[in-house]
């Protein structure tokens, strides 16, 4: 700080004041709405100027948004991160003095006009945290007193570190926030998925146990297919948290030898000692033998075509009466080489996923392609979205985009029929496993953006758009699995 060292003692002590008193009130607040208020108030009395703000990289929308300043609401700005004096700033991590912006080419003069704020002049210095990476820029416009100098400008750099460091640690807590919100809707919504079924299987053994005291039996096979209906989702859970668990086991790399040690030790037990109890046995043997199957998976060489198409052919049944359009793009030739069963409950889990979140009238595409050196398979749904918050954690582990309070539970392929989202774990299990890739894109449809906005399950139905094609292009989801060829 060669600049602030050409000031006076007294006024180098006094900066030095300010900008230790405006590091410990900002980096205690971990509100950011608050945190926001207090670095615009503390930035503007420390530098002496009109306005202060913040712009913030969003990487989801790679764009520059506003969130702190006295003329501008949060985020109500937002700009290309090569436009104006913030955009330069954030490209080129280099602080600027700006002391006649209108005559600066890289000057945006739109938020003045948007704000009917005049600038006069400006400083700006990026925001650059421990990992070297610009997260932002941290500008104050219209000094009180004359124009800004070097000794300024050391100021608001040295400021902006300690604003980076707040800004770091609210984002973190919020993050914390947000996932400990998610885990108490993943238990509240797993207790549900549990005791739905398990309520049902109460009451229609208790309606069984009446008929057949009585004597009267009609009716009874209705009742059994409801029982066994639940069952069945019993079992589906079950099986999608042992896939999940399997996978997570498989980070040993000596599991699978010690199950071939454990049935080769067992095999010889066996033929040495046969009289001893041959029921255990058998049922540790087949344990076992489960155990070293699912740790060796087999590949083999599969034709998507057909087997695609009848994964749709399955979900087409599954809809029952669902007025909607699978659409199937196939490279005709593509091959691949994988485990049939994890392939099934991939594709099958996504293009379900599809489906639940496309109202009637609407439309999911299923494609494949066979590159030279990869083959991917896209399930892209015209439906919904999924809200951006909700996007960063849609693999976490359980997700469901439906609030437990509004979640009904439904038939398979019904129109938001939900579940414990422990699908899209699986596949990120999977896919981490077998060394395949799954990414995701996704627009909210702007006429229901929050979560707890209902879609009313029918295009037609829908009073924001006249027509099919509307909806197609107002939201929806694509689920991208890249399967690289193996050599």
């Amino acid at each position: 700080m060669d600049a602030v060292a050409n000031l006076p003692p007294d006024a180098m002590i006094d900066r030095y004041k300010m900008i230790c008193e405006l590091g410990q009130i900002v980096t205690s607040e971990m509100n950011l709405d608050n945190l926001f208020e207090l670095i615009m108030e503390q930035t503007t009395r420390v530098m002496n100027s009109e306005r202060a703000s913040v712009f913030l990289y969003d990487s989801v929308s790679e764009q520059l948004c506003s969130w702190a300043s006295t003329d501008l609401k949060s985020n109500s700005v937002r700009i290309s991160p090569h436009c104006g004096i913030s955009g330069w700033v954030f490209c080129s991590q280099t602080a600027q003095i700006i002391n006649d912006p209108y005559k600066d080419p890289r000057f945006f003069p739109g938020v003045d006009k948007k704000t009917g704020f005049k600038t006069r002049n400006m400083l700006c210095t990026p925001l650059i945290n421990r990992n070297r990476e610009c997260i932002g820029t941290l500008q104050t416009l219209n000094k009180k007193n004359g124009k800004f100098t070097e000794n300024d400008l050391e100021l608001l750099t040295a400021a902006s570190y300690y604003v980076t460091i707040a800004l770091e640690n609210a984002r973190l807590y919020e993050n914390l926030k947000a996932l400990d919100k998610a885990k108490e809707r993943v238990i509240n919504h797993l207790s549900h998925e549990i005791k739905t079924p398990l309520s049902i299987l109460n009451g229609v053994l208790h309606l069984i146990k009446g008929k057949v005291s009585t004597g009267d039996v009609k009716g009874i096979e209705k009742t059994l297919v409801r029982g066994e209906r639940n069952v069945k989702r019993l079992q589906a859970l079950q099986e999608q948290i042992d896939d999940i668990l399997q996978c997570q086991k498989v980070g040993n790399d000596c599991t699978p030898d010690v199950c071939r040690v454990a049935l080769n030790l067992l095999e010889e037990i066996i033929d040495e000692k046969s009289d001893s109890n041959p029921e255990a046995m058998a049922e540790l043997m087949k344990r076992l033998q489960s155990l070293e199957k699912w740790q060796a998976l087999q590949g083999e060489a599969l034709q998507l075509t057909p087997f695609l198409q009848r994964i749709c052919e399955r979900a087409k049944e599954g809809m029952n009466d669902r007025k909607l359009c699978v659409i199937q793009d196939f490279d005709e030739n593509a091959e691949l080489r994988i485990d049939r069963g994890v392939l099934e409950k991939v594709c099958t889990g996504i293009l379900r996923n599809a489906i639940e979140n496309t109202p009637d009238d609407g439309m999911v595409e299923i494609s494949v392609k066979q590159g030279e050196n990869e083959t991917l398979v896209t399930i892209t749904d015209h439906g919904v979205g999924i809200t951006p918050t909700n996007q960063e954690m849609i693999f976490s582990g359980f997700f469901h985009t439906q609030p437990t309070e509004l979640y009904a539970s439904k038939m398979p392929y019904a129109f938001n029929a939900g579940g414990t989202g422990a699908d899209l774990l699986r596949i990120k299990s999977f896919s981490k496993r077998l060394g395949f890739d799954v990414t995701f894109a996704s627009t909210r449809c702007p006429h229901i953006p929050r979560d707890e906005d209902c879609c009313p399950g029918k295009i037609t139905e829908c009073r924001f758009v006249s027509s099919p094609k509307e909806c197609l292009a107002s939201g929806g989801s694509t689920f991208t699995m890249r399967f690289p060829h193996k050599t």
